[in-house]
């Protein structure tokens, strides 16, 4: 073999050697990529060649316990682009224009998006019906223009509506953009209310461009659940309306706290902080509180500590403080108006926690009806003198009770004794979040006791008997309330009571059995009939509901320390009552920060509002009142419709109603009449019958009524021709108007009914 021939021959072993080296790297590499890396690989490939576009899911619903909608999410839409199919910059700046001027856009920035190279773009979510029908004019033209029909869609998407506004706004909260829920049960619930998204997967090219939609999947959205609430809008809306006037009356300066609660299963009827806020503009802040933000200076500066001499800096860096501080301020009054004073704030409770001092002492027998407790006025603890509301000498504890006394409450308190106390304040609920389904509650703020390090000194004790010295929330003093009546059981306070699918079955009922009894059924009875006995005779009566039994305690706490962050030192105004005092179904506690109209105590403030507001939500709750025959001298009933009768006629069926008749003009048929068919007005009231166009116009003025008897009231409404309504405190000769629905010297047509409250004047506080 020559030479020649053993080199090919080497060569070509060489090149099969190499060859077969080659290949078996690159058999081995295709083992190793689908062996070892196949599962991760189809995965990154799947990932390059589909995209996800999310569809929103519809939220649920909320109702209230009658089915009322509270909160809705309705059809609204999203515009989305597809700037794959533009041909060229002409077709782009026409519709980048069109959608600016439509959706209220910047076109410069729709200019950019429409030179992507993709099939989805999402120009604008949450277009309603009005900017829809534009852009379906928008769809039409373009086709017409450019004979093109899908460079944009529209897609289906949900807008949050309130349909009652700012009613229950702090319990029912809100959403944001993303309809993620933001406050209240919006939060609480927001992932049984969210559903499930639904998802556009689109396919994409070689070049990683989307496909268009023809060769979309479409996955539906799951709905979210809808929840039924234990808020009754109506109770609700007597609750707002008479707290919202109260706090007008009263000047009050941080709002009011209304809570009623059904005493054996703690279910929330009405909870409002007022002044609330309107669920559909959340961001929105009042005209008093943009005032004082505009009114931000040097000054303001200086008090809130931003600079300490603003006149040495620069206008540049003055005006970026001014800037910081007028946005702080802002989120500061945001954050003001979503609170929920009802959950998140904690306030001394004053007296009215007095019900809870007594019923720990005669479960632990440390009292009885022999025992004595002198009041002087006064009482010496160590260093500390401790004042009362009267001088009540020697009083057992049953007239401790009544007379609200301090003195009193402290030897009761003593025998009860430290470590029984903070057991007790333990099994009221009180050293203890009461977990109720609302966002954002506060833990109560007290000397801990656990027998080994003792942080609950003799003038802790003492001030802690009568309810000062330590915070706790409204939400933990109306449940204790209730246990204190309800035979003793600690309920669960709970603003849901039902979750439904999205085809309205019922997907869990909330629990209603009570967490503990704390004190005994015979302890609870006395307690009721001593609460009743305050109402009838004592510190309560201004609390008193005509046709029913009524029990409840007064409060006036001073804000010794700053608890809720105000910067002021003020009084809490509280009523806490039950209603009917002898078989309880509902407790309300009326709670006033700071009123600042000159009367400060839950008997002058809060009571007569409870009474107010009790004397609508009972009847209207079913339950059953029973007057006296003096009460229903004075309740209200409801006038007839008189009009198109003759004179004649009209007056007879007015009197056979049992009210009085007043004619205007001249003529023989009513064509009018005042107070117009349905109203209120008290049996034995004056119906002004209209029987021609120039007696119509007719005014009176409402005179004053403040400081009057009820006699008097009656006598000066008829003397001016209008008539009155009488709430509150109106059986007791001591009674004095003290709030009138229409204004003094305002101009209303005769027969007008005028709304006035009465009140008693003692306090026992």
């Amino acid at each position: 073999m020559g030479a020649n021939q053993r080199l090919r021959r080497r060569t070509v072993w060489l090149l099969v050697i190499i060859l077969a080296l080659g290949f078996g790297a690159v058999i081995a590499r295709l083992g190793y990529l689908q062996l070892v890396q196949g599962e991760e690989l189809q995965r990154r490939a799947v990932e390059q060649q589909l995209s996800d576009t999310p569809i929103s899911a519809k939220r649920g619903t909320i109702y209230d316990t009658n089915g009322k909608v509270l909160a809705q999410s309705a059809s609204v839409w999203r515009v989305v682009m597809a700037p794959a199919y533009f041909d060229d910059d002409e077709q782009r700046q026409f519709v980048a224009n069109r959608l600016a001027n439509i959706l209220g856009l910047n076109e410069a920035d729709l200019l950019e998006d429409t030179k992507q190279n993709t099939y989805y773009v999402s120009v604008k979510r949450k277009i309603e019906s009005e900017e829809k029908e534009k852009i379906i004019e928008l769809q039409q033209e373009i086709k017409d223009k450019y004979n093109k029909t899908a460079i944009i869609s529209l897609l289906d998407d949900y807008k949050r509506y309130y349909p009652y506004s700012d009613l229950a706004s702090s319990v029912i909260g809100f959403t944001g953009m993303d309809d993620q829920g933001l406050s209240g049960v919006e939060f609480q619930y927001n992932d049984e209310l969210t559903g499930t998204p639904g998802r556009i997967v689109t396919a994409q090219n070689g070049i990683q461009t989307e496909m268009p939609f023809d060769y979309n999947q479409n996955i539906d959205a799951i709905d979210g659940n809808s929840l039924v609430l234990t808020i009754d809008e109506t109770v609700q809306s007597i609750v707002e309306k008479h707290m919202k006037q109260a706090v007008i009356d009263n000047d009050v300066h941080d709002r009011g706290v209304c809570i009623i609660m059904d005493v054996n299963t703690g279910e929330i009827k009405a909870m409002a902080t007022v002044n609330g806020f309107d669920l559909n503009q959340p961001y929105a802040i009042s005209e008093e509180q943009q005032e004082e933000i505009d009114a931000i200076d040097n000054d303001y500066l200086i008090e809130h500590d931003y600079a300490e001499d603003p006149s040495k800096l620069s206008k540049t860096e003055r005006n970026k403080l001014i800037e910081k501080a007028k946005s702080e301020a802002e989120a500061a009054a945001l954050s003001k108006n979503w609170r929920n004073k009802a959950v998140s704030d904690t306030y001394y409770p004053g007296s009215v926690f007095k019900m809870v001092t007594l019923s720990m002492a005669l479960e632990e027998k440390a009292v009885d009806k022999d025992d004595s407790f002198f009041c002087g006025g006064s009482y010496q603890i160590y260093n500390d003198k401790i004042n009362c509301t009267g001088n009540h000498g020697s009083q057992n504890y049953q007239q401790a009770l009544w007379n609200s006394c301090n003195p009193a409450f402290i030897q009761i308190g003593q025998k009860v004794g430290m470590e029984n106390f903070w057991n007790y304040y333990q099994a009221f609920g009180f050293s203890e979040k009461t977990g109720i389904d609302l966002p954002g509650e506060s833990s109560d703020q007290f000397f801990r006791y656990d027998g080994i390090e003792d942080n609950m000194g003799p003038v802790d004790l003492a001030v802690a008997s009568f309810g000062q010295n330590f915070a706790i929330t409204p939400i933990q003093m109306i449940t204790a309330a209730c246990a204190v009546t309800n035979g003793g059981y600690l309920v669960q306070p709970h603003v849901v009571k039902q979750i439904l699918d999205k085809d309205g079955n019922v997907v869990k009922n909330i629990s209603t059995e009570p967490k503990r009894q704390v004190i005994s059924k015979e302890v609870s009875e006395e307690m009721r009939g001593l609460l009743e006995e305050n109402v009838i005779n004592y510190g309560g009566k201004n609390g008193y509901v005509a046709g029913y039994r009524i029990g409840g305690k007064t409060g006036t706490s001073e804000k010794l320390i700053d608890v809720n962050g105000d910067g002021v030192d003020d009084y809490i105004a509280s009523f806490c009552g039950i209603a009917p005092a002898n078989n309880p179904k509902y407790a309300c506690l009326v709670f006033f920060d700071a009123p600042l109209a000159g009367n400060y105590y839950g008997s002058q403030v809060a009571a007569p509002v409870f009474a107010s507001i009790m004397s609508e939500v009972l009847p209207y709750l079913n339950v059953v009142a029973q007057y006296t025959d003096d009460e229903l001298s004075k309740i209200d009933t409801t006038t007839g419709s008189y009009t198109g009768m003759s004179v004649a006629d009209a007056t007879t069926t007015a009197n056979a109603d049992g009210f009085n008749v007043t004619v205007k003009g001249e003529g023989t048929t009513v064509l009018a009449q005042n107070p117009p068919t349905g109203a209120s007005i008290p049996m034995g009231g004056t119906v002004v019958l209209y029987t021609d166009q120039e007696s119509s116009s007719e005014k009176v003025t409402v005179p004053s009524f403040e400081g009057y008897s009820v006699t008097d009231a009656n006598y000066l409404a008829a003397q001016a021709g209008i008539n009155v309504s009488l709430t509150g405190q109106v059986s007791s000769s001591e009674s004095k108007a003290i709030a009138q629905s229409i204004p003094e010297g305002e101009e209303v047509a005769p027969g007008t009914v005028v709304t006035v409250t009465f009140s008693t004047e003692g306090t026992n506080d």
